[in-house]
């Protein structure tokens, strides 16, 4: 068990959160290696309320969310889902602007297209 967890095996990689601040290591091994052989486990502490948990097979993985997502451990109702692989800031961000350059038909006008323009001083 030495590896980051950002280096685990996507396909093997599950995340658990809403985990209470009690919650250890040894809580979510007795919970998750009923699904299958563990690899690693991972219980954050700063800030506290989430793990990932990585199985060695990705079949175990896949049981283990569909048994686990919802249930409680710790007497706290846990999230649990595969990994996607981003952090927390990447799926809260909200997605970039859409760009529509096909610009905006108006039946009486015709074809509009929008553009802005930055005038320069010039000494």
């Amino acid at each position: 068990m030495s590896r980051h967890h950002r280096e685990w095996d996507l396909r093997c990689k599950v995340y658990v959160g809403n985990l209470g601040t009690n919650t250890a290591r040894g809580d979510l091994e007795a919970s998750f290696s009923k699904y299958g052989q563990l690899k690693n486990v991972w219980v954050a502490r700063n800030p506290p309320g989430f793990a990932f948990v990585e199985f060695e097979d990705p079949r175990d993985a896949e049981d283990a969310v569909r048994a686990l997502d919802g249930s409680r451990i710790c007497g706290v109702r846990v999230r649990v889902e595969m990994s996607s692989g981003r952090s927390r800031r990447e799926r809260d961000r909200p997605p970039p602007p859409r760009r529509d350059f096909r610009g905006r038909y108006n039946p009486a006008e015709g074809w509009f297209h929008h553009f802005t323009v930055v005038a320069t001083a010039t000494c």
